[in-house]
């Protein structure tokens, strides 16, 4: 049945504001970012030449673009598997308790609530080298201090670590999602076919049935740490020497400090190419989880 004329002119001035509203803080933007790639435009000039590729083969012979790219697949290599291993173990060890199941639930879930920067901050008084607890801490156990955001051999992998407790709750909550979603039953029958162990009723029922869950999950969080700034802008700016810079910091940097807008704008276009082809990824995986069931 086709619909009239007065539901389609309703329908229209129904997604009207939506549609609106991505062509201004979406699309305006993202079109605004594509062509100043291709200009040699600086902040706060009134004029602009078109330079072609010239920003992009700039990147190529650019080492702070491939320190800062690195450097985010680095992170993003830790963080990722780190995040989903300790969220799936949460939500498996909540969904297998019967008491304080909603206190662990917020307590896991507050890191991703509150503001990262505000978080970053009191990480900066608990990594001091002079009075952070963690020194303290292995003051007290026998070992010498260190001074972890200095460090250029370990400073990434700190912010790795403050990542990790940042993201994993929300992990945990789509994998209690995903849990939930199974059947009771299955974990019955299986019981009853003399798969009584719980490590092999996860293999056998619960990480198939989470695959697309698990999935969903990766692709997440691998955009999300390709996301990362307020830690390296609050902690480190970047160093020392650039062994915590990160693509969004040297965009901000390239954009802010030193004002090559169309150099930000090219190094931007490579990081949207990168969560494009992670979202692709993710889809190209559903769509054969699809297929083969």
């Amino acid at each position: 049945m086709s619909l009239s004329a007065s539901q389609n002119r309703a329908g229209l001035a129904l997604i009207a504001p939506a549609s609106v509203l991505a062509l201004l803080f979406l699309f305006a933007p993202l079109s605004s970012i594509f062509v100043l790639a291709f200009t040699d435009y600086q902040l706060g000039d009134r004029s602009l030449s078109f330079v072609g590729f010239e920003n992009f083969e700039a990147l190529a012979d650019d080492p702070t673009f491939w320190k800062s790219l690195s450097n985010t697949l680095i992170y993003s290599a830790v963080v990722v598997p780190g995040s989903m291993l300790l969220g799936l173990v949460s939500a498996l060890l909540i969904d297998a308790g019967t008491s304080l199941r909603s206190f662990y639930r917020t307590a896991f879930f507050l890191p991703v609530m509150a503001s990262l920067l505000a978080m970053a901050v009191v990480w900066e008084f608990m990594l001091h080298p002079s009075f952070g607890i963690v020194n303290a801490t292995m003051k007290a156990l026998g070992f010498a201090p260190h001074n972890w955001l200095k460090d250029g051999g370990i400073a990434l992998y700190v912010l790795a670590v403050i990542g990790i407790w940042q993201s994993f709750g929300f992990n945990m909550v789509l994998f209690m999602a995903g849990l939930s979603a199974i059947p009771r039953d299955l974990y019955d029958a299986a019981e009853m076919d003399g798969t009584p162990n719980a490590w092999a009723r996860f293999k056998l029922i619960t990480w198939p049935l989470l695959a697309p869950v698990t999935v969903f999950v990766a692709v997440t969080s691998v955009i999300r740490s390709f996301q990362v700034f307020d830690t390296v802008h609050a902690l480190t700016q970047g160093g020392p020497n650039k062994a915590t810079e990160v693509l969004l910091y040297t965009i901000y940097a390239e954009g802010f400090e030193f004002f090559r807008s169309g150099h930000a704008a090219a190094i931007t276009i490579v990081f949207i190419l990168l969560v494009v082809g992670v979202s692709l990824l993710r889809f190209v995986s559903l769509k054969k989880n699809g297929a083969s069931a």
